[in-house]
């Protein structure tokens, strides 16, 4: 049989006071009148025995439960976005709180029951996340709960948000393939009407822009943002004449199929094509051959400014002091290098052509 864990009455026994005085001296209730003597006696009972008082309890006479919730749509069962959720629960532990998963699947009537279990299992707050940039509408069962959102805004701004900078990803990526001498730069986009594809072009037309280099239409093809899709813009911009001579991707699956694309036209990446792409999925960027050269969407760090933001709303509240102000932060995609870039050659080799 596994030993017997000690209980409040052991300790009580162990530091010759009353059980009520160990509650009290554990849980640093501020009322009760103990003194400091008696709190190190009890604490170091506590210790050599072995106790910790029940999390629950403490938090149900502070009225809190030391847990957060985080309700998405498909973050918990894609890889895509699975870094959010660790970095969430590590900035938790770090703080002395707990986050608990509960994944929609998109279905709204999933949704309205986990949310039915969150509030009864009585969370602290919520993150409500999605597994990728958007805009959503928050629960009306939220209602009445601290709410950060993390990958995704409100239309209205009502809640604190955390999200990538799709402009600047953009800018960097373009203003990569400049540095390296490349003008003859394609875009293979999303055909989706949202936050990333939007910013993402932005940033492709000012980095041009600002290296003067005339914008021209045609050298953006969208299509649906996986490998099928990047391979037949791939095929659409490496057979016009003259081809570009790098190519911006949306993500790092597109850029997969833009590889796919060059290798069937004999196109070598990177002394003939070079590649640039925004995710830093790493079963794709580094098991594409040349690495590929991509800026990485800063997951792990929105799931943990995320947490850090709510509980210290939650704190603020706890201590009767004003809450911070509903904050929209946009985080940094830094560039994560490998070898699908390089210098363009003066004159592009005809397709086919070994």
């Amino acid at each position: 049989m596994p030993p017997r864990k000690p209980t409040i009455r052991d300790v009580a026994h162990e530091a010759g006071v009353s059980v009520t005085t160990v509650s009290h001296a554990l849980n640093e209730v501020k009322t009760a009148r103990i003194k400091e003597e008696t709190r190190r006696r009890v604490e170091k009972a506590a210790e050599r025995l072995g106790y910790s008082p029940n999390g629950l309890a403490r938090g149900l006479r502070k009225q809190r439960s030391q847990t957060l919730a985080f309700l998405s749509d498909r973050i918990v069962t894609t890889p895509y976005a699975g870094q959010i959720i660790l970095g969430a629960q590590e900035k938790a532990a770090e703080l002395g709180w707990v986050v608990t998963l509960y994944s929609t699947g998109e279905n709204p009537e999933v949704e309205q029951r986990e949310i039915r279990t969150l509030v009864e299992n009585q969370v602290d707050g919520v993150l409500y996340g999605a597994w990728y940039h958007r805009q959503v509408t928050v629960p009306p069962g939220l209602s009445g709960l601290p709410v950060v959102l993390v990958d995704c805004v409100t239309e209205d701004g009502s809640f604190s948000s955390v999200v990538p900078d799709e402009y600047g990803s953009g800018l960097s990526a373009v203003q990569e393939l400049i540095d390296h001498g490349h003008r003859d730069i394609g875009f293979v986009t999303n055909v989706d009407d949202i936050p990333a594809t939007r910013g993402r072009l932005q940033g492709y037309q000012d980095s041009l822009r600002d290296a003067g280099i005339t914008f021209d239409s045609s050298m953006v093809v969208a299509d649906v943002s996986e490998t099928l899709g990047g391979y037949r813009t791939g095929l659409k911009l490496l057979t016009r004449s003259p081809r570009p001579s790098a190519i911006f991707a949306y993500n790092d699956r597109m850029a997969m199929g833009v590889y796919r694309a060059a290798y069937e036209l004999n196109i070598r990446i990177p002394r003939e094509l070079s590649v640039v792409s925004i995710d830093n999925q790493d079963i794709i960027a580094d098991g594409l051959y040349p690495g590929l050269t991509t800026l990485a969407l800063p997951h792990y760090e929105m799931g943990a400014w995320a947490v850090d933001h709510l509980i210290g709303r939650l704190r603020a509240q706890d201590a009767h002091e004003p809450e911070p102000p509903v904050e929209h932060v946009v985080l940094s995609c830094p560039i994560v290098r490998r070898h699908s870039i390089a210098a363009p050659l003066s004159a592009p080799r005809p397709i086919g052509d070994w």
